[in-house]
């Protein structure tokens, strides 16, 4: 069965501006799943860490070994609840869509929004911006404008078209690789709607391709977050 996304047109009067009700429902979904788990994880800290706070502790590790390996961690500290948040919120993203299928009049409710690449677009423009931002707060308008006109003031537009390229690579290979998985599991699982034979059929192809999602999704989210912080030690560090 074909469906559609609840698009809200002309918003505000705008003609131009249109909202998915899907991705606010579940970007405000994904922000709230993540600020329990670390409110949860993080709440009755104790010496010796079990359960969740030994999870996140081992967590936070992690992301300081993606930001040590990226860039000096006297410069990189800052960004690790960048990277944490990030981490976290895509990871989250990319799975929601495989927990359930939500239709209500031949419309979708209920998606991974890290499907839509207004969604992953709008993350890796934010990032880019970030890098920008950090680049110039942290080596100073002068010193940051300089990396854009070396080693020649030759490269002043290729330095320019990169951060264009960067903002796109970012955004759509994210989004592609969640769309396509989401593709996919709509074909299984309409080959499991068309009775029993289908389902036979379907079933083991699901369950391998319910495997593989639950890892494409972590190594999404990892590049993502990896990315995001190479992107920023390029723009903070005075070498590389």
């Amino acid at each position: 069965m074909e469906t559609k996304a609840p698009i809200v047109e002309n918003l505000f009067g705008i003609p131009w501006l249109s909202v998915n009700l899907s991705n606010i429902l579940m970007i405000t979904l994904v922000s709230i799943i993540v600020f329990v788990f670390c409110v949860v994880a993080s709440r009755n800290l104790q010496m010796k860490p079990t359960g969740l706070q030994n999870f996140m502790e081992w967590f936070i590790e992690f992301i300081k070994g993606m930001i040590n390996d990226t860039m000096d961690w006297k410069t990189g500290k800052i960004f690790l609840p960048l990277g944490l948040t990030l981490f976290l919120f895509i990871l989250v993203s990319n799975l929601i869509g495989h927990v359930m299928v939500i239709v209500v009049d031949d419309v979708s409710w209920w998606g991974a929004p890290t499907a839509d690449a207004g969604v992953t677009l709008t993350l890796a423009m934010m990032v880019i911006l970030l890098s920008h931002y950090y680049g110039i707060k942290i080596r100073g308008l002068k010193g940051y404008g300089k990396k854009f006109i070396e080693p020649v003031p030759f490269m002043l537009p290729f330095k320019i078209v990169e951060e264009f390229t960067n903002t796109l690579t970012l955004g759509l290979r994210l989004f592609g690789n969640m769309f396509a998985g989401g593709m996919l599991t709509a074909l299984i699982i309409g080959i499991g709607a068309k009775g029993i034979g289908g389902s036979l059929m379907a079933g083991v192809p699901m369950l391998v391709w319910s495997g593989y999602e639950l890892f494409i999704a972590g190594i999404q989210a990892f590049i993502f977050t990896l990315l995001t912080m190479l992107y920023i030690s390029h723009k903070v560090e005075e070498s590389h």
